[in-house]
């Protein structure tokens, strides 16, 4: 049996999708590849056909929508929604699976990534640094399933590459991201999996590249000011709101590291 499904959430015509898939069927582990969409076009069911990667189409747009419909779509126990422009390593697979088999009650397992900017690969940068350093108490076994450490982690920002991250559906109760989110929708999520009993389990390797451009989801958000609004609503789930509002000023300094400029 197949243990793990990428679910491919596909939008529009992304000149980086084949790529996406390339790095996905050079996996070294065996496993499933399906790809949703909520714009269906030529452009996207073409290449579902030429990879022969099974194509979901969901009437209910949305990125949050889009992405709780293929997690539902994904019938393994371990389904990572796989980002478009993203590139996975070979190993990625193989280093979740020898993980998790040792592993009890995870929620959701991530690793460390790399950013390509302009084509190039870039290692380290300061937002990289600091996410690092945010996670380095995730290294240790026995503080991945702390309720308290996740939650002070995460109450200083979300250090999670979202594309990175498998879920572990047996353990997760529902859907795992919320409808009205639409820049912070990882990070709730991950607020929300933090008061379950489980484990968050980090792996340090740099089995993701994840490609920073001026047509990403995360670009347009950032141009329309609806992070620094979620952001404040992260915070106050956390802390007081008169230390929330400092938070969120600090923090969206960071939104700067997407600026391509």
């Amino acid at each position: 049996m197949d243990m793990h499904t990428f679910a491919i959430c596909a939008y529009g015509e992304s000149p980086f999708l084949k790529a996406c898939i390339n790095s996905l069927m050079n996996q070294t582990a065996s496993g499933r590849i399906i790809m949703i969409t909520s714009t269906p076009n030529r452009y996207i069911k073409e290449i579902s056909e030429q990879y022969k990667i099974p194509l979901y189409i969901n009437a209910e747009g949305g990125i949050v929508q889009d992405w709780n419909f293929a997690y539902r779509k994904a019938d393994t126990p371990y389904v990572t929604i796989t980002h478009q422009d993203d590139i996975y390593l070979p190993d990625y697979r193989s280093h979740l699976l020898s993980v998790l088999a040792s592993e009890e009650m995870p929620l959701i397992y991530f690793t460390d990534y790399v950013e390509i900017r302009d084509g190039k690969k870039v290692i380290s940068n300061s937002l990289l640094r600091v996410k690092r350093a945010m996670l380095l108490p995730l290294r240790f076994k026995k503080l991945r399933h702390s309720k308290f450490v996740r939650r002070r982690i995460l109450s200083l920002g979300s250090p999670i590459c979202c594309p990175s991250v498998t879920f572990i559906k047996r353990n997760i109760p529902e859907e795992p991201f919320t409808v009205g989110f639409r820049s912070d929708e990882d990070w709730e999520a991950w607020e929300r999996l933090s008061k379950l009993s489980g484990g968050f389990i980090y792996d340090p390797r740099k089995n993701v590249a994840h490609r920073i451009h001026e047509k990403s989801e995360t670009s347009l958000i950032l141009q329309d000011n609806v992070r620094i609004t979620e952001d404040y609503l992260m915070f106050c789930k956390f802390w007081p709101v008169f230390i929330a509002k400092i938070l969120a000023k600090i923090y969206s300094a960071s939104e700067k590291s997407n600026d391509l400029d």
